[in-house]
């Protein structure tokens, strides 16, 4: 099996180069109307920020979205848009930024997850929080609900988790280009595979993955959703990878009612 084309997206996206500019013109967009703080600060290093948007009035709770890129590209700006559901549903969301490989590995960037969200958490301190992520970032908001890596006082108002196409087994990986870059062995592996352990028990867990997407992806949804007990799974028909996050923006659609409906 070519696993380098198995996990390649783009490929199998019609006009998949046309997705990161208008990513980016609508981000931009949300950004100049919002509500909220962008530029803030969790960490040291530049790429350890993120920006908090705001519903009108008190928050709800609050949604961290993580983004993708396997780990190694984009940042916070393209995705501001996708806070766009949640906020009109009276919630704020941050987007937080991490360090990218191959500058840091795996376990650093988990690590700034776990950073940002108790950083952004304290910004936020009333309703409960609710974290998803998309590719790369399904993996790190999954990788939260794993004893190891539990945000801290935070820990505790995590009321859902939404791993959105969420690499879930980086095992695969090991037979890619990828685990260069990504500073990936047979160890690292298993340790950031969230399928390989076992999450709190009293946080739901809603797998999301487009029904058009590369057959790996849909495998490793549903891998997460099986080895987690009451996780459960929406295959959403006719999304790729590409636009699978297209919901976020829409108070009213079925993926923003699976981070945020009976909260």
């Amino acid at each position: 099996m070519d696993w380098d084309d198995a996990y390649a997206n783009a490929p199998y996206i019609p006009s998949a180069e046309a997705y990161p500019p208008r990513w980016a013109a609508e981000a931009a967009a949300f950004r100049a109307r919002a509500r909220g703080q962008t530029g803030q600060s969790y960490g040291p290093h530049p790429r350890q920020g993120f920006d908090l948007f705001l519903p009108e009035a008190e928050p709800s709770g609050l949604v961290v979205f993580v983004h993708g890129g396997y780990w190694m590209k984009f940042d916070r700006s393209l995705w501001s848009h996708l806070a766009a559901g949640a906020v009109a549903r009276g919630w704020a969301v941050a987007m937080p930024s991490y360090r990218l490989a191959p500058e840091v590995a795996i376990p650093d960037i988990t690590a700034d997850i776990r950073a940002a969200v108790e950083a952004i958490a304290s910004r936020v301190p009333g309703g409960p929080l609710v974290l998803a992520g998309h590719s790369a970032g399904g993996h790190l908001v999954a990788r939260m609900l794993c004893g190891d890596t539990a945000p801290g006082a935070s820990a505790d108002r995590i009321a859902r988790v939404v791993p959105i196409s969420p690499v879930s087994d980086l095992r695969p990986l090991l037979s890619t280009q990828m685990a260069g870059p990504l500073h990936l062995d047979a160890a690292t592996a298993a340790a950031e595979s969230p399928a390989l352990m076992t999450p709190r028990a009293d946080v739901p867990v809603h797998v999301w993955v487009g029904g058009d997407e590369r057959p790996v992806f849909v495998d490793q949804a549903r891998c997460l959703a099986e080895a987690w007990p009451g996780a459960a799974l929406t295959v959403d028909e006719g999304r790729h990878h590409f636009d699978v996050i297209e919901g976020l923006t829409r108070p009213d659609s079925p993926l923003t009612g699976a981070l945020l409906d009976g909260l």
